[in-house]
């Protein structure tokens, strides 16, 4: 019976490691099968939904099946595309581009890619049907052309914050919310302890939007060719019907996709074929990806917490884990053959320590001679920004939402809610402060006097060391600070960044930094790499990484993507109130509902 037992043990090992090595054949296959580019080629681009700041598939995912493009997948292939003289042209079509950041770093790629003699056409059926799709066409104002489906309409109805105020609802619910923050423009806790906004809080969201908004009349007068006024009179009339846009020379024309098709491909000559940009960038390469000089591209996404980096494909949240991004700047740092990091920030903040823990090493990478720049993405906002500081050059889009330069901290306090169900909680406890936390009873005078000293010291220190990262006199940062929320813009105006732009103009920066030609060409690779397919099969199979920020084998979830997408919606609703985001969150700003 013992020999049985080893024998199909054995037998099982085997096939195990068989099946293991079949499937990486299998893989190795597929990559040297892959077909290669048309010598005569559209380039197509799908930007109905918005673009991930970083790619949640893993290349497991990407060997078996379509991959998801992040937002710095579509910048490669339009780059790469530029100076390809097998691609003509690209036609996209738009629908949801994301944030105002998201939408003008792919403005600045679509100009830099036309800026090479390429033309760049866009569709769309309508710009929104019944909801707000100004920011779609903001991103279609890039483009030489526009044309849209006759039956559509144009939405460009403007742009709206919205934040939800629940202090009744709560009271009513027998729930008091109990938070201190530093100052009163630290706008996150309003939600739960007010019913609307305060002076404050409504000050800083109007030139937030008065500032995007400006952003955005400006770019779209600019690339039609018409006065800000005349957009400005556009978009108060909107929703405008086909013809009126036409008319307003918002349109080049009211064709039906097939048409457009048509003629873009009779533009590119006898023979023209459509490639989608990701798989355009499969069938090629990265930009510059053969050269010596490198620059490390580490990302900084999600909510800022201790330990490390995960993420949810049901949800689609990313935890910016502090131990895994300290790990990458380390691993960049001990690379000879890195010359500068770009440092790719898109984080609302959380964690006061692992904030700190991931500045350090910002810091220790400067002191080891590796030049940090900044480029932050939607937002880089108080945990966000912290990070942020020590940095020798920051790069925001105008767009950006950054700044929030204050802290937060506070529990709510249920057993109202309790006595309504007829719950009590019981305790047992030493140590005069050990129910500090406890949810069952507010805090005792001893308590909130502890609270008030955490904030005083947690803000004293992300005031001073702003202060210092940025080169300015305390009271000029402590003025600009008070928690409060600027636009990339302002953020240069008032001292917070060095210079607007994205992608391409951090690295110009960089290269200033490295001491490098500014036509130098860089290859620019993300720290940790990516893992291998074989790699990802091993972390399957039960071997564990080191302490960097591993990408992992998430589940395939594209069968799944009617749920996913409707679990994401409910999460969303859940973070804006405030349900999910972190009770003691101290540097974290939630963003409102942008409607565009």
């Amino acid at each position: 019976m013992k020999r049985f037992l080893i024998g199909a043990l054995a037998f099982v090992g085997a096939m195990s490691i068989l099946s293991f090595l079949g499937l990486m054949a299998l893989l190795v296959l597929a990559a040297m099968s892959r077909p290669g580019v048309p010598s005569n080629l559209v380039l197509e681009l799908d930007l109905e939904h918005p673009l991930t700041e970083r790619s949640e598939a893993t290349s497991l995912a990407g060997a078996l099946g379509e991959a998801p493009s992040s937002l710095r997948d579509v910048v490669d292939a339009l780059e790469r595309a530029g100076d390809d003289p097998r691609v003509k042209s690209l036609i996209a079509r738009v629908g949801n581009p994301g944030s105002p950041a998201t939408t003008q770093e792919l403005r600045d790629a679509v100009k830099a890619f036309r800026a090479k003699g390429k033309k760049a056409v866009v569709f769309t059926d309508s710009f929104g049907e019944v909801g707000n799709a100004t920011g779609a066409y903001y991103l279609a104002s890039a483009f030489d052309e526009i044309y849209m489906q006759p039956s559509g309409a144009v939405n460009v109805t403007g742009l709206a914050f919205e934040t939800p105020f629940a202090r009744d609802a709560l009271a009513k619910l027998g729930v008091q919310p109990r938070f201190d923050k530093r100052y009163e423009y630290k706008n996150a806790v309003d939600t739960f302890t007010e019913q609307d906004f305060t002076g404050p809080h409504r000050e800083a969201m109007d030139r937030v939007v008065a500032s995007l908004f400006g952003q955005m009349v400006k770019g779209i007068a600019e690339d039609r060719k018409l006065s800000e006024d005349t957009v400005r009179g556009l978009i108060d009339r909107a929703p405008l019907l086909a013809p009126e846009a036409l008319d307003g020379k918002l349109l080049d024309g009211l064709l039906y996709r097939d048409e457009v098709y048509a003629k873009v491909k009779e533009a590119a000559g006898e023979g023209a074929e459509l490639l989608y940009a990701n798989k355009y960038l499969q069938r090629t390469s990265k930009p510059n990806s053969l050269e010596k000089d490198t620059f490390a591209l580490v990302y900084a996404v999600g909510t800022v917490m201790r330990g490390k980096s995960q993420g949810n494909p049901l949800t689609g949240e990313q935890v910016l884990g502090g131990d895994s991004v300290a790990a990458a700047l380390r691993k960049a740092v001990e690379d000879p053959h890195v010359k500068a990091i770009l440092f790719r920030v898109d984080s609302p903040g959380g964690s006061y320590v692992a904030s700190d823990t991931v500045r350090r090493e910002v810091q220790r990478a400067r002191e080891a001679g590796k030049p940090v720049v900044v480029s932050m993405g939607t937002y880089a906002a108080s945990g966000g920004y912290y990070i942020s500081l020590d940095a020798d050059k920051i790069v925001a889009q105008p767009g950006t939402l950054t700044g929030s330069i204050g802290v937060y901290t506070g529990k709510f306090v249920t057993n109202g809610f309790w006595d309504k169900l007829g719950v009590n909680f019981g305790a047992v406890s030493r140590g005069r402060n050990a129910t500090m936390s406890s949810s069952d009873a507010d805090y005792t005078p001893e308590e909130h006097a502890r609270v008030n000293a955490e904030l005083d010291r947690i803000y004293t220190d992300f005031t001073q060391r702003a202060a210092t990262g940025r080169k300015m006199p305390l009271d000029k940062l402590q003025a600009v600070a008070k928690g409060r929320v600027w636009t990339g813009e302002d953020a240069l105006a008032n001292g917070l960044v060095d210079s607007l732009g994205g992608y391409a103009q951090a690295i110009s920066v960089a290269k200033e930094l490295a001491r490098l030609p500014a036509d130098a060409r860089v290859r620019v690779e993300e720290y940790p790499r990516r893992k291998s397919p074989a790699e990802v099969l091993s972390r399957m199979l039960g071997e564990t990484g080191d302490n960097s920020d591993d990408v992992g084998a998430d589940a395939l979830v594209t069968p799944w993507a009617p749920l996913v997408h409707a679990t994401r919606a409910v999460y969303a609703l859940g973070a804006q109130l405030g349900i999910l985001a972190p009770e003691r969150g101290a540097l974290y700003t939630p963003m409102p509902q942008t409607r565009w």
